[in-house]
Parts: structure tokens; sequence; C-alpha cells
């Protein structure tokens, strides 16, 4: 089964976290949460769920992973000020291995400039930074990009969303 990297901090958009990692659990993949600090606990936007953070990103290196998830809410924005978590998040694009962005997701991976000619979705708040870094953005509940790139726009989204990863990870 997969190793599924997962980066995230505080204000993730709570059911864009716990459902796609219940699901990733289900079918026998390991996630590890990765953020600044490891233990650390972060909380959704929402307040609805916790994480426990796994790994340090200093502590980690993307060729430890098979795939990249990253959940929603304001934790992306965050993360994408950082230039080590913008690299890992490069290292996934740029090797073909799986991406699962959803809602927010896609902000580390336009700060990676690494969506310019991809097909691809996200939240209708950053549909236009989406047009502007050369993505044909698609207002459609998941998009898949070249057997790579599994996006999706919000929480109604998350069913179609875990089976295109699913079928990703196969």
């Amino acid at each position: 089964m997969s190793k599924i990297a997962c980066v995230m901090t505080s204000m993730f958009e709570d059911v864009e976290y716990t459902q796609p990692v219940d699901a990733f659990a289900k079918e026998g993949h390991e996630v590890t949460t990765i953020e600044w600090e490891g233990g650390k606990e972060v909380t959704g936007k929402q307040g609805e769920a916790t994480a426990t953070i796994d790994k340090s990103i200093n502590d980690v290196k993307p060729t430890d992973f098979d795939a990249l998830f990253i959940p929603g809410g304001f934790s992306p924005d965050q993360l994408r000020g950082d230039e080590k978590f913008v690299q890992f998040a490069k290292h996934f694009m740029d090797e073909k291995k799986p991406v699962f962005a959803i809602c927010h997701g896609p902000q580390l991976l336009i700060t990676a400039k690494s969506l310019e000619g991809r097909t691809a979705t996200g939240f209708k708040s950053i549909a236009v930074d989406m047009e502007y870094a050369g993505v044909d953005y698609k207002d459609q509940e998941v998009v898949v990009c070249q057997d790579q790139l599994v996006t999706s726009r919000q929480p109604d989204d998350i069913p179609a969303f875990n089976h295109e990863a699913s079928k990703l990870l196969k």
C-alpha cells in the first residue's frame, strides 16, 4: 500500500482532512501528517477535528512517500509561505507522483509553480488565481489531470475526490 504525505497546519477544513484520511486508511494506505513541529496538535477551522502531527517538515524527504495529500481550509495558504513546503510539494508534481488537493489545497501547488498547463479545480475563491497560474480551471466536483493530479472544490465533492484518489493509488 502507499505511503501518503499529508501537509497541514491548524485551520485546515475539518472534513477535507478526516474523510479522505479515513478512506485512505480503510484501503490500507499509511498517512503521515507533516507540519513545522512533530507531535503538535492542530485543529480544524470548524473546531470539529484535531490531528496530532507525525513529523516535522525538517525530518522528512519527499522521496520517503508515494503520494501527497493537501487538505483545504486556510492551512495551504499558511504552508505556501514556507519554501520547505513549496519544494516538498513541487517534488511530487515534478516526479509525477499522485497529488490530491481539495478546496484551497491547490494554493500550495500554485506557489510551487506546478500547475501551468494543467487542468484542475479548486474552491471558487481561488479560481482566478489558478487561471493566472496557467491552469485550465474547471468548475467540476473532481478533475483528474494526467493520471497524477486529483483536485476538488469543496466538502460536497469529497466522495468523488476519494473515489478518484483511490483509483490512482491502485
